[in-house]
């Protein structure tokens, strides 16, 4: 059992974030500019709690503590995922909530148009000062990975902190990728607030310390952009070896395409005697590690379009 979140032609949501997506020529907040050389991304997501398996899915998480969100404004196509830290929940505080809520700040101020298509860590910089500015502090940290592409100049902005990230595929092969952040084995970047007490203590990255890209982008570009329960358990050649399937930007590939990707890393995850790029990494750093390393999974795959009316 897996939950999917499609976007494209129809409109479709998911607890998570309130995640929701429009075709762009349904009006109100689309496409500006219809035609003209325009570009948008046709996305689908699919993702697993690791924790699914022991029927321990809360209501309303799709993905563990994993989130994400989809948006579009008249100038840009932006989405994110971010991976709350699971530690947390050793005192007490639900991981989910502070991902959650930061991936639907993120989506809201993309809605209001409060961000400028160039600047990804601008639109995580608002979002995280918010959470800060809360009168009921929200603790928690999470990685995050935010992609914007402007329609109309073709190019891909993107930020991220930490050990989520995203590839861009073309002719079958990674043409850019995300740097991944790690301030040592397994502790990636990220955004926290922690109590007054714990301050100094907990790791707390700053917004401005994503790595942020930008580049120009083709049509038929593939942005496969995920949270690290992904890349920890399937390296690039397995997932080049399912977007091969991808033929055009039919939504409905996409979506069958992105639920075999989260399908199978959800199963190699749990695989004792798999060699994973976890299990590899930990290995290079001296730890006798095997397997795969069981985790939430998110999943959002896109697929570069000219919009047209």
């Amino acid at each position: 059992m897996f939950s999917v979140l499609s976007y494209g032609r129809l409109v479709a949501r998911a607890v998570l974030g309130g995640l929701s997506q429009t075709d762009p020529r349904a009006g109100g907040g689309g496409g500006a500019g219809g035609g003209g050389g325009d570009y948008w991304l046709v996305t689908a997501g699919c993702g697993f709690g690791k924790d699914f398996r022991k029927g321990l899915l809360k209501k309303g998480v799709c993905y563990g503590d994993d989130a994400c969100f989809v948006a579009r404004h008249r100038s840009a196509d932006v989405l994110g995922v971010a991976d709350g830290v699971g530690g947390w929940r050793d005192y007490g505080v639900d991981p989910s909530q502070f991902s959650g809520t930061l991936m639907r700040t993120c989506e809201r101020l993309v809605k209001e148009g409060r961000f400028i298509p160039s600047n990804p860590v601008g639109i995580l910089t608002t979002s995280y000062c918010e959470l800060l500015q809360n009168k009921i502090p929200l603790l928690g940290s999470s990685t995050a990975c935010i992609v914007v592409l402007d329609r109309t100049s073709h190019r891909l902005h993107t930020a991220n902190l930490g050990d989520s990230g995203f590839l861009v595929v073309r002719g079958g092969e990674v043409v850019h990728r995300s740097d991944e952040q790690q301030h040592y084995f397994n502790t990636p970047f990220q955004l926290s607030i922690a109590p007054p007490e714990a301050e100094g203590v907990v790791l707390s990255d700053s917004p401005d310390a994503a790595d942020s890209t930008s580049f120009d982008v083709q049509l038929g570009d593939i942005i496969l952009t995920a949270t690290d329960g992904l890349f920890d358990n399937m390296p690039d050649y397995m997932i080049l070896q399912e977007l091969k399937k991808l033929k055009n930007s039919n939504y409905e590939s996409i979506q069958q395409t992105a639920r075999s990707i989260a399908e199978q890393a959800h199963e190699l995850a749990y695989d004792p005697n798999y060699m994973s790029p976890f299990a590899q990494f930990a290995c290079d750093n001296g730890l006798n590690v095997r397997g795969g390393k069981p985790d939430d999974i998110t999943v959002l795959l896109s697929i570069v379009a000219e919009y047209t009316d």
